[in-house]
């Protein structure tokens, strides 16, 4: 990862932005209580957590990522923007945001387009349900498989995806709510622009 992101980072907000699409739709949704706390889990350049704490102004924001390149983007990126938020470096299979940064559990945790990068993308996704409150959200953004946009726009997404070692999960809606009903909570789940994305919400 680092070595991916060693150049690429400086770059990163700027070339994503056309084809990340919901981010912004997920941090509007996440509907953060006054004063609740957020974790992002594997929070890149710290673009999101941004626009969230711009959204959500008196939240407690923290977010981690694997990758150390990454993160010297987001502190720069985080110490411009003003405002309050704690980074650490982890794994989002085992992160200990205790550890870390003295908070438990969160009101609410969310993945940004980082399961489909993820090897054992259902192990991060059950971690992060365990990092909720018991009242808590998780929300999840990622790349879908254009079921409306046909399958040449598939492959042609997906065989470029393929050379950042991004893909997409099939299972991710099934693996939501085999989640959602063993911690007896519901599943909210679409695929906004035809497909292109998917976008679930288990609270």
């Amino acid at each position: 990862m680092d070595r991916m992101y060693r150049l690429t980072r400086h770059v990163y907000d700027a070339t994503r932005k056309p084809y990340l699409l919901g981010r912004d739709r997920l941090i509007d949704g996440i509907d953060v209580p006054p004063g609740g706390t957020v974790l992002e889990m594997g929070c890149g350049t710290g673009r999101n957590l941004i626009a969230a704490g711009r959204r959500y102004p008196g939240a407690r924001l923290h977010g981690f990522d694997i990758s150390s390149e990454m993160l010297k983007t987001a502190r720069r990126n985080v110490e411009r923007s003003g405002l309050d938020i704690r980074l650490a470096e982890g794994d989002a299979c085992a992160f200990d945001p205790e550890a870390a940064f003295g908070v438990a559990r969160f009101d609410r945790v969310y993945f940004s387009y980082t399961l489909s990068m993820i090897p054992d993308w259902t192990a991060a996704l059950a971690h992060g349900l365990s990092l909720l409150k018991d009242d808590g959200r998780l929300s999840v953004v990622d790349f879908g498989f254009c079921d409306d946009l046909g399958a040449p726009a598939r492959l042609l997404l997906h065989g470029w995806l393929s050379l950042f070692h991004v893909t997409p999960r099939a299972g991710l809606e099934a693996e939501m709510a085999r989640l959602a009903r063993g911690s007896g909570r519901t599943l909210q789940f679409e695929r906004p622009a035809r497909g292109y994305a998917q976008l679930g919400v288990v609270s």
